[in-house]
């Protein structure tokens, strides 16, 4: 079986919204299940706001803020990645699940196969430290400087943490500055806060 696209859109009546929806749900788990998706992704709802959340079939590739634009984040996944994106949000429901146990305080690690791609050299070096802060902990990015092998590369390491691309999962809202302030965020230094606030309530 196949995916005909433009068949079914054809066979759809444009006016009727509860056909478009379930067509669409039919194609995305076609395309799911054919192997034929990039990435698939959906939307949740959480105490930061709209979270974009976006897998391949090697695992959970992006998380975007809409702070930084859904959209955006979708363009780029389209570049980098490949341009076969659609809605799909059986694909991501272990995602979803994990990041409302964590947002409740039930759950204080994840356990979500990870498509790290997006990230490489320095970088990668500097993300693959932040899991092994602990939740409710705080290291500064002189720590993580250290501890990826370049000591003096500090402004970098808040380069690397402002651009990784799965926040919340690949805890970089747990490097903070050497004084004790939170430092910057790319879902924005209130979310940063909020998560901090979080697992230390929780801890």
């Amino acid at each position: 079986m196949t995916v005909d696209v433009e068949s079914a859109l054809l066979a759809a009546r444009p006016t009727d919204p509860a056909i478009l929806v379930e067509l669409h749900r039919r194609l995305a788990a076609a395309a799911h299940d054919q192997g034929l998706l990039d990435v698939a992704y959906r939307t949740i709802d959480s105490p930061l706001g709209s979270l974009l959340l976006a897998a391949t079939r090697v695992g959970v590739i992006r998380i975007a803020f809409a702070v930084q634009g859904h959209e955006r984040a979708l363009d780029e996944l389209a570049q980098r990645v490949g341009p076969r994106i659609l809605a799909d949000t059986r694909a991501l429901d272990g995602a979803a699940r994990e990041l409302d146990e964590y947002f409740a305080g039930r759950r204080r690690a994840f356990d979500l196969p990870l498509d790290h791609r997006l990230t490489s050299g320095f970088r990668a070096d500097v993300l693959a430290q932040l899991p092994r802060i602990g939740y409710g902990e705080t290291a500064s990015y002189a720590d993580v400087a250290r501890a990826a092998g370049h000591p003096r590369a500090v402004r970098a390491v808040g380069s690397a943490c402002g651009a990784n691309p799965l926040p919340i999962v690949v805890p970089c809202h747990r490097v903070v500055r050497s004084d004790g302030t939170t430092g910057g965020y790319a879902g924005g230094a209130e979310a940063k806060r909020v998560l901090l606030t979080l697992e230390s309530s929780n801890a």
